[in-house]
Parts: C-alpha cells; sequence; structure tokens
C-alpha cells in the first residue's frame, strides 16, 4: 500500500491516532481519514482530527455515555464488520497505538474472521510518547538500557491483573498504562520487590495537549503527591 493511497472500499484501517497532539498521526493514517467512507473513533482521539474527515463520511462516536461506561467489544467489531460488508471503506481511529492496549488484535481478528481485509496503520504510543512530552527518555546510554511497559487494568478474560514485581523492578526504565487508581498497590509492589524508594517517578496527564500536566517524584512519594494535585485518570506513569 502506498503511504497516499485512498482508503478502499470494503477495507477496515486501524489506525493509530497518536497521543494528543493531532499533528503526531502518521501521514498515511491522516491521508486514509481523509477518504474513508466510514470513521469510528474513542474518545481519546484528539478531536481536532475530526475536522479532517470528509462532510459525507458516517462519524461513530464510541465515546462513553451517561447509559453505557464502555461500548462492548463484541458491539465494536461489529459496527466494523457491518460497514465493511456494505462496501464502505473504514477507518477505525484509536487514541495512541492500535495494538498496544488498543484492544486493535481483537478488531483484527474479528474482522479477519468474517473475510474482510485489515491493515494496520501504527500510531505513537502514550507509552513512548507521553514521557517524551514530559522530556523523559526511556532509554539512555550508560544509564538505561531497558524498558518495560505495563498495563494497571484487568482483563475480564483472564482475571485479576498480576503484576510482575520481581521482573519490573529489575528494568531501568517502567511505564504503567490504564493504573492510576492501583498507583499506590504498583509502587508499594516494586519496593517490596527491591526497588529503591528514591527510584525517581513522574505521571503525566493529557500529553501534548494545552492541559497537560505534569507531576514529579518518586516511587515512594508519587502516589501521594498526584492524589494531592488531583490529577484523574487516564494518567501514564514513569519509574526510572
Amino acid at each position: 500500500m502506498n503511504a497516499l493511497e485512498s482508503a478502499q472500499p470494503g477495507t477496515v484501517y486501524l489506525i493509530g491516532a497518536g497521543p494528543g497532539d493531532p499533528g503526531l498521526i502518521t501521514v498515511r493514517g491522516l491521508r486514509l481519514l481523509h477518504t474513508a467512507d466510514v470513521v469510528v473513533h474513542d474518545r481519546f482521539v484528539p478531536r481536532a482530527l475530526l475536522q479532517e474527515v470528509r462532510a459525507s463520511a458516517e462519524v461513530i462516536d464510541l465515546s462513553p455515555t451517561s447509559e453505557q461506561w464502555r461500548r462492548p467489544q463484541a458491539e465494536i467489531s461489529a459496527i466494523l464488520i457491518d460497514r465493511a460488508r456494505r462496501g464502505f471503506s473504514v477507518a477505525r481511529l484509536k487514541g495512541g497505538d492500535p495494538f498496544v492496549f488498543g484492544r486493535g488484535g481483537e478488531e483484527l481478528a474479528a474482522c479477519t474472521a468474517a473475510g474482510l481485509p485489515v491493515i494496520v496503520v501504527p500510531g505513537i504510543s502514550s507509552a513512548t510518547g507521553a514521557p517524551a512530552a514530559a522530556g523523559i527518555p526511556l532509554t539512555y546510554r550508560g544509564a538505561a538500557r531497558t524498558f518495560a511497559v505495563i498495563t494497571g487494568a484487568a482483563d475480564p478474560n483472564l482475571g485479576p491483573c498480576e503484576i510482575p514485581y520481581a521482573a519490573l523492578a529489575r528494568m531501568d526504565t517502567v511505564v504503567i498504562l490504564m493504573g492510576f487508581r492501583r498507583l499506590p498497590e504498583i509502587t508499594a509492589g516494586l519496593v517490596a520487590a527491591g526497588l529503591n524508594a528514591e527510584t525517581p517517578a513522574a505521571c503525566v496527564k493529557d500529553a501534548w495537549t494545552p492541559a497537560q500536566r505534569v507531576i514529579i517524584g518518586t516511587v515512594g512519594t508519587i502516589a501521594e503527591r498526584v492524589l494531592a494535585a488531583g490529577l484523574t485518570p487516564p494518567v501514564v506513569t514513569v519509574i526510572g
């Protein structure tokens, strides 16, 4: 596929919108957004990107409502399959990268099982984008050669979220997505596994937007500091 090729009928495109700034979407992703017949987006997509959708396109907003906190994944996949089977080109626009805790794999599997062509267009994940917005490198010559990305959210198909604290405590840098409400538990678990409580830590809220906030602390203090600062999820936490 050429980077400037238009969206094709009957095809589903899983597109990463990036971590907050609409300018961080890829050239390919933007071109597909310009030409798709249907755009299905979540609440983490920069709203300015929706202005790039052509006027005749159908736009389906999956943001939570007062009646529904989150659309069931099966319902989302059914929307993609239905529109593609009707011959429309479908842009599934996701915040960050669709394959980094974005359920893109589930949507790929559902559409493929339905016999539909699917093309994945990667995006900048908040796992790397949010630390960059705060000026925090995940690796640094002579100081950090490894990093890990984890989610603090439980998977209903797998049961409670088991975090490998011992392995993480040996990493130079740890990035936590969707772990804001468990931050006291996670930081305590890391310290118990041997991580120094004085290890630097930061929480980044609304990265790459005018509302961006960064709270700095240590593993031992960061949970208390973000609570005092009044931060609310989603927040990306960086340790190391």
